[in-house]
């Protein structure tokens, strides 16, 4: 069952932030961050164009980064923020770090990993984590579509 908590906007907006940063960085605007007992422990944004690196997804980096806080590869009661829903990739990261839940904006019907284009939590796997999404969903979906739009007027 989905759980909306009172704080998943403001981390969302800050994920938001996040996403328009890259966006000036031209990077794909996906912002992530990671929280444990209402604090930000970790975020990051996309940097694959920068990094030259296929797996350097915002929550790829948000996932490293709150290891690195929190000391360990398990990352009990952490709350993952991501303003578009993880692909594949990224929600196999999530499983194996032990993420309680997982909160996204933008659906991602191509790709997305928690629903949209398949469902990695009904694969079987031994953790599920509780996914909410949704949240600020046409605001994030708008940030993505104007970057796209804008890449489009450039070529």
């Amino acid at each position: 069952m989905e759980k909306i908590n009172i704080d998943d906007e403001k981390f969302m907006r800050e994920a938001m932030r996040l996403a328009l940063l890259a966006a000036e960085r031209d990077e794909v605007p996906v912002g992530a961050v990671a929280v444990r007992n209402g604090e930000i422990i970790a975020s990051a944004s996309n940097t694959r164009e920068e990094s030259k690196c296929a797996t350097h997804h915002a929550e790829i980096l948000a996932i490293e980064a709150a290891c690195r806080a929190l000391g360990g590869w398990r990352l009990p009661g952490v709350t993952l923020y991501v303003t578009m829903e993880p692909c594949v990739m990224c929600a196999g990261a999530i499983i194996n770090a032990r993420i309680e839940r997982v909160v996204y904006g933008a659906k991602d019907h191509r790709f997305g990993a928690f629903g949209s284009a398949l469902d990695v939590n009904s694969a079987g796997l031994n953790h599920h984590p509780e996914v909410v999404g949704g949240i600020l969903g046409e605001e994030c979906a708008e940030i993505l579509s104007s970057y796209f739009k804008n890449k489009r007027k450039k070529l």
